[in-house]
């Protein structure tokens, strides 16, 4: 053992490699956890060759602990809210911006920020079932550990010339708004939660934290280099927004989803279209993670998202309000 604190343990895999295991029951992500992150990296980056992130238990994650930021919103300490939402989100582009390789390995649950997780790896090795999904939506808020920013920056690398652009956000907007969960990894390959060619699959668990150590060395031993921040992420402005805003309105009229889903579908089309830019524009990542985070806190003001949050920590099921 390397260094642990309650909420995660580091551990030396040898060769080195480090690996972080969660040790709380579901292994929800709280600040002892996002703190566990940023220490393996640092210590990775000083005195080791990569860093592996998996455990053991029955479930990878399932996302972020909902409990806290149900407290700070009911007590409507807004600005500490605004910092822990901030400190998810930087933790999770170090995973991906560090000077060391970090290969995330889900199984089971990976739900909302374990999912979130994954985005930002260099390279994801799942075991076979690996439930995958954003399920933010089912507690009335949108993905806000990077995961909006994330798909929006999936769908703008694959726009091509003279394609149609907005069909393809589409899909990567309805992978969010439907709470979609993979039945499996090969599944996660299909709703852009998994990349082709860049992440892989373990059928055997017990071998999948050997496997992911193996593919952290051959990414160490092939001369890492610490990738650059994005600022060419193509966003489509008003012209999608607008498109967005007439199937969201008609899914109301049609009482497919209520008005509540309505207001969080919309501050999420808000933020995968870039805000309400005139014209189709090329953004950072940065300018991406800000106006996901202020949908986020914009949601968590509203009555019947602490509701859907109440809901779920009494109850262990999404209400539809």
């Amino acid at each position: 053992k390397v260094w642990s604190n309650s909420g995660a343990i580091i551990q030396d895999l040898g060769d080195g490699i480090l690996n972080l295991e969660f040790q709380s029951k579901m292994n929800t992500i709280g600040g002892d956890v996002l703190a566990a992150i940023n220490k393996a990296i640092d210590l990775s980056e000083k005195e080791y060759q990569g860093l592996v992130i998996g455990n053991q238990g029955a479930n990878f994650s399932v996302g972020a602990n909902i409990g806290m930021i149900f407290m700070m919103a009911v007590e409507q300490e807004y600005d500490e809210l605004n910092m822990a939402i901030k400190m998810f989100q930087d933790t999770m582009m170090r995973v991906r911006y560090s000077g060391i390789p970090v290969i995330v390995a889900p199984h089971g649950m990976t739900f909302g920020g374990g999912c979130e997780m994954s985005l930002h790896a260099d390279k994801v090795v799942a075991a076979a079932e690996t439930y995958m999904g954003l399920v933010e939506f089912g507690v009335g808020v949108i993905p806000g550990g990077g995961g909006s920013k994330e798909l929006t920056l999936r769908a703008s690398d694959l726009f091509h010339k003279n394609d149609v652009e907005l069909n393809v956000l589409q899909e990567y907007f309805m992978t969010i708004a439907m709470a979609k969960v993979s039945t499996s990894a090969y599944e996660a390959f299909d709703t852009g939660l998994l990349q082709k060619g860049k992440d892989i699959v373990v059928v055997n668990k017990d071998r999948q934290i050997a496997e992911a150590k193996k593919h952290a060395l051959l990414m160490a031993e092939a001369g890492y280099t610490q990738p650059i921040r994005r600022k060419d992420v193509k966003v489509l402005g008003k012209q999608a927004l607008g498109m967005f805003l007439v199937g969201t309105n008609q899914m109301v009229a049609g009482k497919y989803i209520s008005e509540h889903d309505l207001k969080i579908a919309n501050k999420l089309a808000y933020v995968m279209s870039g805000g309400d830019l005139s014209e189709p524009t090329l953004v950072s990542e940065q300018y991406l993670l800000d106006i996901e985070r202020e949908a986020f806190l914009s949601l968590c003001t509203e009555r019947k998202t602490l509701e859907r949050i109440q809901f779920m920590l009494t109850k262990g099921k999404p209400l539809r309000n």
